[in-house]
């Protein structure tokens, strides 16, 4: 029986009759051999991949140019396949050295590139020489294997066959390390979420410790200072009383010093019960202020004015100002017969400033004077709003100050060093 041509290649993959059946059969032979190396390789190199596919991918490139005689093959990446890998394509030039600028590529194939990753392509064609093989994975396209120019030699349907093993095996390593990569990344979040979690849990149980801390002095070790205070005060008019000027003396500077202790243990009450952390401290003084001006006051009209971004401060600087303005506002309600009070709060590079001024019939000179007798010891300890605000702005590195206020009464500054002003 005679077997026509397409029946004879079909049986033993050889075009040609027994007039060449041997080099037919040796080309053959050397076609499998090159196939054979090439998923040798590619075996090889699927054991050293995880999150990064380069090994195989070049294995893939360095098998199709050598399976098909091609001095160049790329694999390139759909623009919308595995966003989550950096790297969109891998070439491989004369002599299997791999190439991964675009700028190294020859024309033909950066035009093979931006074709690759604006169509998505899902058949295998050859057209001027150049072989495309589709990546495709679960039937979706990612991109393309390359080959070419091709040697001359007509590509056979076994040659298509191992170029779509070569291009199956690089689709699965990229989706391997782009899962790989997602994995990584969701890891990282996760512990980043726990991270602070465990942050935010260990803050509260140290918030509810301080808290309980400021509650335990400000109910008790306070409260017998402020008795103290009392008691001192009552002794000093007795002394007064019985003609005793040195008691008397002795008694007010003790008051002084509890008074201070007063304020040594409302500060450290106050830090405890704040909470440092960040923009909540920007937001404490303005606030503290607005509590200040916001407190019922007969007659008295308070506005608060707020000029520039808030930085944050440390809550003893907070507390201090708090105090210095609150001294302001009750020395204008009892003593300076206002009707209108301003509180400016200032915020400067490096510097905060803050002012209190009013239109009563306060006199400047007068209370610069009086200041000046405070600070000196020389008063007879009635009157030590003035000292004690001065004592508290040089407390914080910064200066006091009595001026005439723009509104006709005195107006009193206080300007105290912060860090600079985040600009955005």
């Amino acid at each position: 029986m005679t077997l026509d041509e397409t029946t004879r290649t079909r049986l033993t993959g050889l075009r040609s009759g027994k007039q060449s059946y041997y080099a037919e059969l040796r080309r053959t032979q050397s076609r499998l051999t090159s196939a054979v190396r090439a998923l040798e390789g590619i075996s090889e190199a699927l054991v050293r991949t995880r999150d990064d596919p380069r090994a195989l991918l070049e294995e893939v490139l360095r098998a199709a140019a050598g399976h098909l005689r091609s001095d160049w093959t790329m694999i390139a990446l759909h623009d919308t396949a595995l966003p989550e890998l950096p790297s969109r394509f891998l070439a491989a030039g004369p002599g299997g050295v791999i190439i991964t600028g675009g700028e190294e590529l020859p024309g033909w194939l950066a035009a093979e590139l931006a074709r690759a990753r604006r169509d998505a392509a899902g058949t295998d064609d050859a057209e001027a020489g150049v072989l495309r093989m589709p990546l495709t994975l679960d039937a979706a396209v990612l991109g393309r294997l390359v080959a070419g120019p091709e040697s001359g030699d007509l590509v056979e349907h076994a040659d298509r066959w191992v170029l779509r093993i070569l291009a199956n095996q690089a689709a699965m390593s990229l989706h391997t390390a782009s899962l790989y990569t997602t994995g990584a990344r969701l890891r990282r979040e996760a512990k980043d979420l726990y991270d602070k979690v465990a942050r935010s849990a260990q803050r509260e149980l140290l918030d509810a410790e301080r808290h309980r801390i400021a509650l335990e002095l400000h109910d008790s070790v306070a409260q017998y200072v402020l008795s103290a205070g009392l008691a001192v005060d009552v002794c000093r008019a007795e002394a007064a009383d019985t003609g005793n000027p040195t008691a008397a003396g002795r008694l007010a500077q003790a008051r002084d010093l509890i008074a201070k202790a007063s304020d040594q243990v409302r500060s450290v009450v106050f830090a405890l019960r704040h909470r440092e952390d960040g923009d909540d401290d920007a937001a404490v003084l303005p606030e503290l202020l607005k509590g200040l001006a916001a407190q019922e006051r007969p007659g008295l009209e308070v506005t608060l004015r707020l000029e520039g971004r808030p930085c944050p401060l440390p809550a003893v600087t907070a507390h201090g100002l708090a105090r210095i303005g609150g001294e302001a506002l009750f020395n204008i309600s009892v003593h300076a017969a206002a009707s209108r009070a301003v509180v400016r709060l200032r915020y400067r590079p490096g510097e905060v400033f803050l002012s209190v001024g009013d239109n009563g019939n306060g006199d400047p000179v007068r209370l610069r004077r009086l200041l000046r007798v405070e600070s000196g010891g020389d008063s007879d300890g009635r009157h030590q709003g003035l000292a004690g605000m001065a004592c508290r702005a040089a407390g914080l590195g910064g200066t006091f100050r009595i001026r005439r206020s723009g509104l006709g009464g005195v107006q009193i500054e206080t300007r105290v060093p912060a860090g600079e002003e985040e600009r955005s």
